[in-house]
C-alpha cells in the first residue's frame, strides 16, 4: 500500500499548475451561469410546475431561456423526455435530413450508438440510412480533423456536417475548442450556408468558452452528463438558432405544438441547481481523471489523453489489450462506488451497441456519467473509458483501490 500510496503523491505534486488553472476556468463558467440565473430573474416560483399539456410552465421556459444564455444561442430545447445524449443528437439531425439528403461526419466515426442510428451497423428500423440519407466521414489524419479533405467530402446534397467534440469509444482525444473553430472557419470558406452540428457531450464547462461561441449553428448533449451536475434525473438539451430549434421541437412533439407542450415533471429545480453546481465538479472530475492518466502512464499503460495533452472533455482512456485488465478496472471503478457497491458488473449486451459492454456506474443517477464510472466494449485493445467524479476525492479513493487491485494480480 505505501507504494501505491507514494506513486499518487508524486503525480499529484506534478498537478499543481494544472489544478490551479482549472480553478481559474471554474470561476469564469459559474460567473457565466450565475449571471445568466439572475438576467433571466429566476425565482423560487419558477420551480413550481403544470401538469397535462405543460401550458404555462414558467419554470421550464426559465430553464430554456437561461441555457441560451449560457451557450450564447438565440433558443434552447431542453426537456426531460429527451432519453439521452443519442437522442438529442439523433433528434438535431433528423431534422435537417430528408430522403435524398447527405450526412458529413468532419471527425471520422461517430459514437457506436450513433452508427447503430445511422444504419452503419445493426438492423434498426427508421435509421438515417433506411429513410434515404447517406453518409460519409472524413478520416482523422493523426487523430486529428484534417481540414483540407473537408471540401472533398462535401457533396451537392450535403445538408449537414457533424463534429463529435468527445474521444467516444475512440482511440483520439477529445478535440478543443479551438480545433473545432478552424473546422467550423474552414467549412463555412468552403460553403457557408451549410449548418454545422457539434455533439457536445462530456465536453460542456472543460474550457472557457463553447462551441457555439465559435460558430456552431447547432449543439446538444445530455442532463445526465456534466451540465445536469449529477442532479438531474434524466434529459437533454439542444441549443442554436431559433429557426433549427423550433424545426426540432416539431420533432420531438409535433408540427403546431412545437416547444408549446411538455411536462417539466417537476425536474426545474434539479435541473438548474445541477448546472449552478456543474463548473465546479467538472473541473472536479478532471482532476481526477488527469490523475489516473498521470499514474497509468507511469506504470507504462498507454492512456488518452496523455497527460500533457489538452482536455477538452472529462473522459480518459486507459489501454490495457487485455479483457481480464479491462474487467477488473471497471469491477473496482463498481466497488468504489456509494450505490450497488456489492455487484459486480458483467459484460452485456446494451442497447445500441455491436459488441457486450462492461459498465460501472454505481451512482445515485443510474447511467449518470457526471459521476464516477467507467466502461469499454470487449474488443481488441480493451480500452476502459474512465469518467466522471462528483468529488476529487472520491476519485482518489477509486485510484487507490484500482491500484491495489492491480498490484494484487501482478500486474504492476
Amino acid at each position: 500500500m505505501e507504494d501505491i500510496e507514494l506513486l499518487i503523491k508524486e503525480q499529484e505534486d506534478g498537478l499543481k499548475d494544472f489544478f490551479s488553472n482549472r480553478e481559474k476556468i471554474t470561476l469564469k463558467n459559474q460567473k457565466k451561469i450565475l449571471a445568466a440565473m439572475q438576467e433571466e430573474k429566476l425565482a423560487a416560483s419558477d420551480f413550481h410546475w403544470t401538469t397535462g399539456y405543460g401550458y404555462g410552465d414558467d419554470g421550464r421556459d426559465k430553464v430554456e431561456a437561461i441555457y441560451s444564455r449560457i451557450f450564447h444561442t438565440e433558443d434552447a430545447l431542453v426537456r426531460p423526455n429527451i432519453v439521452s445524449g443519442t437522442h438529442a443528437i439523433f433528434l438535431s439531425i433528423s431534422s435537417f435530413l430528408k430522403e435524398g439528403s447527405h450526412l458529413l461526419s468532419l471527425c471520422g466515426p461517430l459514437y457506436d450508438t450513433m452508427q447503430k442510428a445511422i444504419g452503419l451497423t445493426g438492423n434498426e428500423p427508421m435509421n438515417l440510412k433506411d429513410r434515404g440519407v447517406s453518409y460519409t466521414e472524413v478520416p482523422l489524419k493523426d487523430g486529428q480533423m484534417d481540414y483540407e479533405l473537408f471540401g472533398d467530402y462535401l457533396q451537392k446534397n450535403t445538408d449537414l456536417v457533424v463534429i463529435q467534440r468527445s474521444t467516444g469509444y475512440s482511440n483520439r482525444r477529445a478535440f478543443t475548442v479551438e480545433e473545432i473553430k478552424q473546422a467550423i472557419q474552414k467549412i463555412k470558406t468552403i460553403n457557408p450556408n451549410i449548418p454545422v452540428f457539434i455533439d457536445n457531450c462530456y465536453g460542456e464547462f472543460t474550457e472557457i468558452i463553447e462551441p457555439t461561441d465559435v460558430g456552431a449553428d447547432l449543439m446538444a448533449g445530455s442532463l445526465i452528463k456534466n451540465p445536469g451536475g449529477g442532479l438531474a434525473y434524466c434529459g437533454g438539451y439542444i441549443v442554436g438558432k431559433s429557426t433549427y430549434i423550433q424545426r426540432i421541437a416539431n420533432l420531438l412533439t409535433a408540427p403546431g405544438i412545437g416547444k408549446e407542450c411538455g411536462l417539466s415533471f417537476g425536474m426545474t429545480r434539479q435541473i438548474l441547481q445541477g448546472l449552478f453546481l456543474a463548473p465546479h465538479i467538472v473541473s472536479e472530475a478532471l482532476k481526477g481523471a488527469l490523475l489516473f492518466a498521470k499514474c497509468f502512464e507511469a506504470l507504462g499503460y498507454p492512456c488518452i489523453p496523455k497527460g500533457t495533452d489538452p482536455r477538452s472533455d472529462i473522459i480518459q482512456s486507459i489501454t490495457f489489450h487485455n479483457p481480464e485488465k479491462l474487467k477488473a478496472f471497471c469491477e473496482e471503478i463498481q466497488k468504489s462506488s456509494p450505490v450497488d457497491s456489492h455487484f459486480i458488473p458483467p459484460p452485456w449486451e446494451m442497447p445500441g451497441y455491436e459488441d457486450p459492454v462492461i459498465m460501472a456506474a454505481g451512482g445515485f443517477i443510474e447511467g449518470s456519467s457526471i459521476e464516477l464510472s467507467a466502461d469499454g466494449p470487449m474488443r481488441n485493445p480493451y480500452i476502459a473509458y474512465f469518467q466522471g467524479g462528483l468529488t476529487y476525492a472520491h476519485c482518489l479513493i477509486s485510484l487507490e483501490n484500482v491500484l491495489q487491485r492491480f498490484k494484487k494480480e501482478k500486474w504492476i
